[in-house]
């Protein structure tokens, strides 16, 4: 190899080896990992995407969850906004069944409310659940999500607890692979998904898994601005 082009490689391994790391927002010590009992860990990083600050979910055959608590006194916001920008949809995916339910991309938010008003079948799973987590999951959960095939608008009970709604906001594959703008009503898509008022708004969460199809996914998300 020429001294020349040697010189050249190593110039450019230094200033790759400096260059500096996306910063995370003010908020970034507000969001923490959830894991989730006998599952593997998605990993969650801040990042930028096509220039934009984000974090990006890497799953390899993991679920868990990445979760920004909020005051107990903040009530839902009349609008949210999010983005998302997914590589790949997840093989075999259908977030109707309960063994598919992954999904490249998720935003949720946690509801409280009187679980004691819950059926006994419902607080029994609920106080499995703080015995498995140490916590005991919000009274109700609201999630937008990307689906390999369910119809925009399709609203989806969680197969494994009513207490989990899905909206679909993306389908399929035409959209990958670039940023998708949401802006979202959440009051209106509770009063959809659970036909009742909603309890105060507790947290927001990202989630990108495959564990159940043993496959990989990776997404970014953009801010999550409640309005």
């Amino acid at each position: 190899m020429r001294p020349l082009h040697r010189l050249t490689l190593t110039l450019a391994a230094v200033v790759a080896g400096c260059a500096t790391p996306p910063s995370p927002p003010p908020d970034a010590s507000d969001w923490q990992p959830l894991a989730l009992p006998g599952k593997a860990a998605t990993r969650y990083e801040w990042a930028e995407k096509e220039g934009r600050p984000a974090v990006m979910a890497s799953s390899d055959g993991s679920a868990s969850i990445w979760r920004k608590r909020l005051a107990p006194a903040t009530r839902p916001a009349g609008e949210v906004s999010f983005s998302w920008w997914v590589q790949d949809l997840v093989p075999a995916a259908d977030v109707s069944a309960a063994d598919q339910a992954d999904a490249p991309a998720r935003v949720m938010f946690g509801f409280g409310g009187d679980v004691g008003s819950l059926p006994m079948r419902t607080r029994m799973m609920f106080e499995l659940a703080q015995a498995l987590t140490g916590e005991q999951p919000p009274y109700a959960t609201l999630v937008y999500v990307w689906d390999a095939r369910l119809p925009v608008g399709s609203v989806v009970t969680n197969p494994r607890s009513d207490r989990i709604r899905k909206i679909v906001v993306d389908s399929g594959p035409g959209q990958l692979r670039r940023w998708r703008e949401h802006r979202r009503n959440l009051v209106a898509d509770y009063r959809l998904a659970f036909g009742e008022e909603p309890g105060p708004l507790q947290s927001i969460a990202l989630m990108t898994d495959s564990d159940n199809t043993r496959s990989r996914a990776r997404t970014w998300y953009g801010p999550v601005e409640l309005h």
